[in-house]
């Protein structure tokens, strides 16, 4: 099921998402400040280019949970918004509901992604 449904998504939402993660973590990755963001759009990328089979985990860290607040407030809300109303789309047949599933991993991983690793499982 993993290499079906990691297929599937990398050709219908998959593609799109994870090149448009890539880019804009390079642009973060342009100035020294941005670095730590930009390699949290690369997590992104890497993650919306194949996330069956793989988990997130959370640590727990004061310095992550203001991280996490710069980051909702600078374009988490926006990201995870759209792919909720994307995973919403997918619910609605019964085919699509693990890639639903797929886009509300990526909407908790969008509001919190300082602080989480993803592992594969």
């Amino acid at each position: 099921m993993k290499f079906i449904g990691n297929l599937l998504w990398f050709i219908v939402p998959g593609l799109i998402g994870g090149i448009v993660w890539f880019l804009v973590g390079i642009l973060w990755c342009i100035s020294l400040i941005g670095i730590p963001v930009g390699l949290q759009c690369f997590k992104f990328a890497g993650l919306s280019f194949f996330p069956f089979g793989k988990e997130i985990f959370y640590s727990d860290s004061t310095g992550n949970l203001l991280l996490n607040i710069l980051w909702l407030i600078f374009g988490g809300i926006e990201i995870a918004c759209l792919y909720a109303s994307i995973g919403i789309l997918f619910f609605i047949t019964i085919i699509g509901i693990p890639f639903g599933f797929q886009c509300f991993k990526i909407v908790r991983l969008s509001i919190m992604p300082f602080g989480a690793e993803i592992r594969k499982i």
